[in-house]
């Protein structure tokens, strides 16, 4: 069939129309059903329409210097650090190389740093491996090369883990292969089993295993995952493995990337430090050290100024944020949504932070105070002045559904709720707000959810429970699909909740 240009323009802007108005095709799709899970704005998984809105990444704040790397054992080559959440301790997990030699090395060990508050770090004596001639220092595994070069721990939270493994850990290089730990209190480990859990034979790249491996417990997906690196084409790629006991593992699938405009560009991801967010463990965060090989910033003066090691100048690096949800269906488990491209973590002022593997994201989130959390960051990488810096947010405040002073509107996708209330994490200025309509899925208001009868929430919250005509009451509407249409003015909301 000819369509004349003018026609076709027609039709193409009536197929716009038809995606994008409720009711639609789209509408007709399943609704998604988020019972009364927290729900974060960093992707457009609930969103079907934006209307002068959009999706905003926030930075965040540096907090300074928690550990320096000053000790015989530790170095300029401290790296790879995991933090650990257990109970009310923190513990900080990191390789401790003071010398540049061959990866998987008997000079690497791994040390452990101890926080109850994740700003004031301290290292236990443990007196379990000698040092440079002493024992008194954080070593909880040394003379076990290659595990220590990129040793990566996790606590075990699987209903019914023994005792003894209530700790699991991964390390090992290609020539390895993947060597499974165990421990009871994070601090004696122990091999599980003779060789390694996830060979080079099981992985069809020509490079494997040379970064951190991180391994997990999902609660979401009921088993064990493992997100590591490989090449694919020259570049640095991340796959992806399961399993139901942590000694049998699947073959690795790669991990493709999702913009909202279509494919994100293919960059080299040197750590993916992917782990589910501890307020909404479904949702995978994935704060990786984005790699520029060859994208030189110094001159020769400048590198040795600060003293970095001459092998160590010529790359530099940032962090990325990106997201990914498994237990969304077999599908999203073979992407990652790279909503944003920008930087998450630039590198800071100083010639310092301009070198090859610095700014490299620890693994894991954790919270450190009541409306706050923490990630942290190595840096420095291959000077004297080596450390480990803290960066917060606000709760949930990765990124965050934004209005300017005109303001602008979100109509989200059919969902499905369970609870009686619906709260917002959000902030606005004294001049802004949000409003809330609650519609069937076809679009039409709910009586007495219309947006006129939404009380305009202002101010700065965590869990602000949003009410119509004085009613908070969603009571009636939970199990059936309903849209929700936010309209805002100068203000952001991260995230949102049904609750009972």
């Amino acid at each position: 069939m000819v369509i004349l240009p003018r026609l076709r323009f027609l039709w193409v802007a009536l197929g716009h129309l038809l995606l994008l108005a409720p009711g639609s095709l789209q509408g007709a799709t399943a609704p998604l059903d988020i019972g009364s899970r927290r729900e974060l704005f960093v992707d457009h998984f609930l969103i079907e329409k934006l209307t002068g809105a959009r999706l905003h990444l926030h930075s965040p704040r540096d907090e300074g210097v928690v550990l320096r790397f000053d000790q015989p054992w530790e170095g300029p080559f401290c790296g790879y650090t995991t933090v650990v959440r257990d109970g009310d301790r923190l513990y900080a997990y990191y390789r401790g190389k003071p010398v540049a030699d061959r990866d998987g090395s008997n000079s690497e060990v791994t040390c452990r740093a101890e926080s109850r508050d994740g700003v004031t770090w301290t290292r236990p004596e443990l007196t379990q491996f000698a040092a440079h001639g002493s024992t008194r220092n954080n070593i909880v595994l040394a003379d076990a090369p290659p595990a220590s070069h990129n040793f990566s721990p996790f606590l075990d939270e699987r209903p019914g883990v023994p005792a003894d493994e209530r700790f699991k850990a991964l390390g090992g290089t290609m020539e390895s292969g993947l060597i499974a730990w165990k421990s009871a209190d994070g601090l004696r480990w122990q091999r599980m089993g003779a060789g390694p859990v996830i060979t080079k034979a099981m992985v069809p790249y020509k490079y494997m295993f040379d970064s951190q491996n991180v391994p997990f417990w999902s609660a979401t997906e009921g088993r064990y995952l493992c997100y590591f690196r490989v090449f694919e084409n020259s570049i640095r790629r991340i796959v992806r493995s399961d399993s139901a006991d942590f000694t049998h593992w699947s073959p690795p699938v790669l991990l493709e990337y999702r913009h909202p405009a279509g494919p994100a560009p293919i960059e080299h991801l040197y750590t993916n430090q992917t782990s589910p967010y501890f307020r909404a463990p479904h949702l995978y965060v994935a704060i990786a050290a984005r790699f520029m090989p060859r994208r030189r910033v110094l001159t020769d003066e400048q590198a040795a100024a600060i003293q970095v090691n001459p092998g160590y100048f010529k790359d530099t690096s940032d962090a990325i944020f990106m997201t990914t949800r498994p237990g969304e269906g077999a599908a999203h488990a073979g992407f990652y949504d790279r909503t944003f491209l920008e930087g998450f973590i630039r590198g800071g002022i100083g010639a310092q932070n301009w070198v090859s593997r610095t700014n490299y994201p620890a693994l894991n989130v954790v919270p450190t105070g009541p409306t706050e959390m923490s990630l942290y960051v190595n840096q420095d990488y291959a000077q004297p002045t080596a450390h480990l810096r803290r960066y917060s947010l606000r709760l949930d405040g990765f990124a965050s559904l934004r209005a300017d002073y005109h303001g602008g509107e979100m109509l989200s996708k059919p969902l499905i709720f369970a609870g009686r209330a619906l709260t917002l994490n959000f902030a606005t200025s004294a001049a802004g707000g949000v409003k809330v309509e609650v519609q069937d899925a076809d679009g039409r208001p709910f009586p007495g959810y219309a947006l006129a009868d939404c009380q305009e929430q202002i101010g700065n919250e965590l869990e602000r429970v949003v009410q119509w005509r004085g009613r908070s009451d969603l009571g009636a509407l939970a199990g059936r699909p309903v849209r929700l249409r936010f309209v805002l003015k100068d203000a952001d909301v991260f995230a949102l909740r049904f609750t009972p």
